[in-house]
């Protein structure tokens, strides 16, 4: 669970909200509480979403079919209002994993549990069709666990058999690696009961093995195997081989009926084997702690905090200065400021707290010890020496980043080695993953084996990141990042919770605060148009609704415009800003897309205010987009080192060192490694273990030459550490952080 965060309303119809439960492609998911105190899901729809052609008909026929089932083994629906300006429906919560989370986590289930889990779902498919109805997206993220057993959930694409409202023919519609054959050819017609069956082996098998029948990979090799290939042999338990090859039969004909499934599943050793599991509890031990920590964790909700927005600040006067899909209206209050999700490895670099000018300033590079001589330590003993791993891209796509963090690391550890303030000295080992994710995981798991590392400084890149987290997170790795934007998933190591993760950077999400400030006070945008480069993910959509719906509740129009991935349009885009008769643009692509609605939008005369993330922010922005570039304003979560009076004297010995101005995060690398150090330490003794380092971080407050890096409860490390540029004269100029920046 999360916080609410600033753009979040506090109640959705008559259920309060009390945290966020996660956010997918269309929307997020709360927990709320009811009138009468039951606790419940509530899933809520983007606004980009909801005004699309058609949408709400398909939301309101996903509520008529939930309604339709009631069974025991299925997530009972509760309310919902498809006709709501945000359409939600809210379902019973169940506080437990999701089969997909449970085999990711502790590995696949016993046979007896997996047996136990295809008599229940067998019910409630049965339910399911009984309504006259199609799950259609049968899988492991569907399926969440309670002692009792399993819970089907999500109808958002279940259908009658004959029904064509959602799909036709040539339209693939599921979870590839768990659709039936019929489906992965998109043949609408024939998909009837017996394609969810092949979806319950599917799921089964994975249950059994954390195989997936038909391999994993691009969508398309699962959909080729799925209708050509037998099922991965190491997918399927002989014990269970006969009643799972039946569900997986190629012809919809040869497959079983769920009661003659759940006959074969109850038959194993003479029923014996799967009533034992339900009479001693069907779920492993670690499991069950994990859904009673989760439960315990929601029952501990007492008063709900409201949400904190930061005192507006009077509006600065400016002259107020785009895709061909879905135009959404939408807006929102005064910019939030704290928007910060869960943090669990600190981001220290892209977007993160309030700028600070003390501590870091005072420097050591006039003074400190000629190499090869002893550093005082006011005790004549010899300090421990702390191995800190720099784990980073110095060779691949972001290499001059990564360089960058590490020349600024390094001279951070020799300004701790050489004075006496830290009961320990510190030894930098460099590891290259050269941005490469599968690299990346594979270092993490060597440098979480090396009892030697107690902490690692990155990784540089959001991929590498997410390909690290979960190995660095069981091993208890304090891990302090810079230049990664995204948010982590990591929530628990066995039953305990560590705050191990710190960011110098924030997470995408809160870039929402500075555009809202900059769009709502400085330039007083009345009609905001906002691109979503769906080339960018889940970062530009994000972005755009966050934003869109703040400015909406002050009372601003916005319009969200999806573009492709692929070519955009940029023509059709500027007319399309013109149209709208919009007075400032947000755009979320990189430097080249940029530049390209950059140039668009000033042949065709447009006058507004123009802004962008730091996604964009590169010379290849300036250079492409030339003339059209000057007026540009740019959030980003790293600051000018070069600008800030705190780090003149890191900008001097950086470029005494390198004949250079450090580059983007060096600075914020800097104060990731003071941090660190601060962490290692607790009154006046070292610490050795990864855990006391890890609990140490949340505690400590460092003075940075970028920001104070601090932990707030429920909000994370440096959420209003996010800076302004703007482009002018062929460069871009530092105006300073986004609360105090003066951009008129």
């Amino acid at each position: 669970m999360e916080p609410l965060r600033t753009g979040d309303p506090s109640r959705i119809g008559h259920y309060r909200l009390l945290r966020r439960l996660g956010a997918g492609g269309m929307g997020v998911v709360f927990l709320a509480r009811a009138p009468g105190g039951a606790v419940a899901a509530v899933k809520t729809v983007r606004s980009s979403y909801a005004d699309g052609t058609g949408f709400r008909a398909r939301f309101g026929r996903e509520v008529e079919a939930a309604r339709q089932v009631d069974n025991r083994w299925v997530v009972p629906l509760l309310d919902a209002d498809a006709d709501a300006e945000t359409p939600w429906l809210a379902t019973s919560y169940v506080p437990g994993p999701s089969l997909a989370e449970t085999v990711d986590t502790f590995g696949p289930l016993s046979l007896a549990s997996v047996r136990v889990l295809g008599v229940r779902l067998a019910e409630a498919l049965e339910a399911v069709h009984a309504a006259g109805l199609v799950h259609r997206d049968v899988k492991p993220g569907n399926v969440l666990l309670a002692p009792d057993g399993p819970r089907l959930i999500d109808f958002g694409i279940a259908r009658a058999p004959e029904a064509t409202a959602l799909t036709s023919s040539g339209v693939i519609v599921g979870s590839p690696g768990f659709l039936s054959p019929e489906q992965a050819r998109a043949r609408s017609g024939e998909i009837g009961p017996p394609s969810d069956v092949f979806s319950l082996g599917c799921v089964l098998a994975f249950a059994a093995t954390g195989v997936r029948p038909f391999g994993g990979g691009a969508a398309a090799g699962m959909l080729l195997r799925t209708v050509y290939d037998e099922p991965d042999p190491a997918a399927v338990p002989d014990a269970l081989a006969p009643v799972l090859r039946a569900c997986l039969h190629k012809d919809p004909s040869g497959r079983p009926t769920l009661a003659r499934l759940r006959e074969a599943l109850g038959e194993g050793a003479g029923g014996a084997e799967a009533g034992s599991a339900e009479r001693s509890g069907w779920l492993p031990a670690p499991v069950t702690r994990l859904i009673n920590d989760r439960s315990a964790a929601v029952l501990a909700i007492g008063a709900i905090e409201p949400t904190r927005v930061p005192p507006a600040a009077p509006p600065d006067t400016v002259s107020p200065s785009p895709e061909a899909a879905t135009l959404t209206a939408v807006t929102a209050t005064r910019p939030p400021a704290r928007t910060v999700g869960r943090r669990r490895l600190l981001l220290l670099g892209s977007t993160a707290g309030v700028l600070a000018a003390g501590g870091g300033g005072t420097w050591w590079w006039s003074t400190r010890p000629k190499p090869g001589t002893a550093s005082p330590s006011g005790t004549g003993r010899a300090r421990p020496e702390l191995v800190v791993a720099f784990h980073g891209d110095l060779t691949g796509a972001r290499k001059e980043t990564g360089n960058a963090q590490l020349e600024a690391a390094r001279l951070a550890v020799e300004q701790i080695n050489s004075g006496s303030d830290h009961p320990f000295r510190l030894k930098l080992r460099t590891y290259d993953d050269g941005g490469d994710p599968e690299r990346a995981g594979e270092l993490a798991g060597r440098l979480a084996k090396d009892a030697g590392v107690l902490a690692v400084l990155g990784p540089t890149t959001d991929a590498c990141f997410l390909a690290s987290e979960v190995t660095y997170t069981k091993a208890v790795m304090p891990v302090v990042s810079v230049s990664v934007g995204a948010d982590t998933q990591s929530t628990t190591i066995g039953t305990s919770v560590f705050h191990c993760h710190a960011a110098l950077s924030v997470t995408n999400g809160l870039l929402a605060a500075p555009c809202v400030r900059y769009l709502g006070n400085h330039v007083d945008a009345r009609r905001a148009f906002l691109v979503d480069d769906r080339a960018q993910g889940d970062f530009a959509w994000t972005l755009c609704d966050q934003t869109g719906q703040a400015l909406r509740r002050d009372g601003r129009d916005a319009t969200v415009t999806g573009v492709a991935a692929g070519r955009i349009d940029y023509a059709a885009l500027a007319a399309a800003v013109v149209s709208a008769r919009a007075d400032a643009v947000l755009f979320t692509g990189d430097a080249a897309r940029a530049a390209g609605l950059a140039s668009a939008l000033s042949n065709a005369r447009f006058t507004g205010a123009r802004m962008a993330t730091e996604r964009a922010f590169a010379p290849r922005f300036l250079t492409s987009a030339d003339a059209a570039a000057t007026g540009w304003v740019f959030v980003t979560s790293f600051t000018d080192p070069t600008a800030r009076p705190a780090a003149r004297a890191f900008t001097k010995a950086y470029r005494a060192r390198h004949g250079t101005d450090p580059g983007w995060y060096a600075a914020e690398a800097h104060d990731a490694v003071m941090f660190l150090a601060q962490a290692c330490a607790k009154d006046g003794s070292a610490l050795t273990e990864r855990g006391a380092i890890a609990r140490r971080m949340p505690e400590i407050t460092y003075e940075g030459i970028t920001r104070t890096v601090r932990f707030e409860q429920g909000y994370g490390y440096n959420h209003d550490a996010m800076f302004l540029f703007r482009a002018a004269d062929g460069a871009f100029r530092y105006l300073g952080q986004y609360q105090e920046a003066a951009v008129s």
